[in-house]
């Protein structure tokens, strides 16, 4: 017992130690509800004022995939980076003595490195497949209320509710045909229904909503 606690407080394992204290003392928070799982996929940010386009890229992404680490949540791939480096350095003072810290350190992140990329591999294939990122099509089919004096096809402007709950207030546009049937004036505060979307223009066509009934 006195050889082993020897060897995980010693250079270099000691380093890994208490890295890896660090990362079961996470986890243990992790089932105890007291922190979040950080993922390495972007999030589905709400929809903003003129609804942005895509989620939040985070910086860690890019160097996992060049590492070979991506497609698993960044906490897990550390932990696993950890464990292994850890492992490795342990082993590597047992074989090869005390003497040779210096050069079991690399060694060690390396086996760390390797031994992540392997079992990546695998829990990659359990994760679930990420949440598309929101598109301005996103609206089409909600309603919405005319925030302008009037919508016509060369102008207006609507607020609509997106299904998280969030609001945007979007550019619209009417076509003559809607505008000249009965009841068909837009105007600030009518209630319209989106049913189309222009890329070119950017712009939503609106029609207006059919009243409940009942």
């Amino acid at each position: 017992m006195g050889d082993f606690l020897g060897a995980v407080t010693a250079f270099p394992t000691v380093v890994f130690t208490f890295a890896l204290g660090v990362v079961a003392v996470y986890w243990l928070l992790v089932l105890l509800g007291g922190a979040h799982f950080h993922g390495a996929r972007g999030g589905h940010h709400g929809h903003g004022h003129g609804h942005g386009h895509g989620g939040g890229r985070h910086g860690h992404g890019g160097l996992q995939k060049v590492l070979g680490l991506g497609g698993v949540p960044i906490t897990v791939a550390v932990s696993l980076v950890i464990a292994f480096a850890w492992f490795s350095a342990l082993s590597g003072r047992v074989v090869a003595g005390s003497g040779h810290g210096g050069v079991l350190l690399p060694v060690a992140l390396v086996g760390g490195w390797a031994g992540a990329r392997v079992l990546a591999w695998p829990l990659r294939r359990l994760m679930p497949a990420p949440a598309p990122p929101p598109s301005r099509r996103d609206f089409v089919g909600l309603g919405c209320v005319i925030r302008t004096g009037r919508v016509g096809p060369d102008f207006g402007q609507a607020e609509v509710r997106a299904a998280d709950g969030s609001s945007a207030v979007v550019q619209v546009r009417q076509s003559l045909d809607d505008a000249a049937g009965p009841g068909g004036v837009l105007r600030t505060g009518a209630s319209a229904l989106i049913y189309d979307y222009d890329d070119a223009g950017e712009y939503f066509w609106v029609m207006p909503a059919v009243p409940a009934s009942g």
